[in-house]
């Protein structure tokens, strides 16, 4: 029988993080965040079986790139207080293929844009 799980969580400046380390961190990527002027590098950290930018239709195609992307929300995003990112976690089923897996994260996070 499949278990469920999900849990949607923030990045919070308020709480002291950063928007382009958590970006950084989940893709294992190295990427320089004007806002703090500074480099997050997690190229070494291994583990990450997909890494995609799903983004809606009207948005511009320079979004595509992470750095570009996450460093545009710090930028719109002024206030101590913001609220910059949700991070859904989601369990995959282990009756499903991997690409299946995908497939169907993509499909509910597309749903929601």
């Amino acid at each position: 029988m499949p278990l469920f799980h999900m849990s949607v969580t923030q990045t919070k400046r308020s709480a002291g993080q950063s928007v382009i380390a958590s970006a950084a961190y989940r893709a294992r990527e190295r990427l320089y965040s004007k806002y703090y002027g500074e480099y997050s590098d997690y190229t070494r950290k291994g583990g990450v079986i997909c890494s995609d930018i799903l983004l809606p239709s009207h948005a511009p195609p320079e979004y595509a790139d992470r750095q570009t992307l996450w460093n545009a929300v710090e930028k719109a995003e002024r206030g101590k207080n913001a609220q910059l990112a949700y991070i859904f976690d989601i369990a995959l089923q282990n009756e499903l293929s991997l690409e299946e897996n995908i497939a169907l994260a993509r499909q509910f996070l597309l749903g929601s844009l």
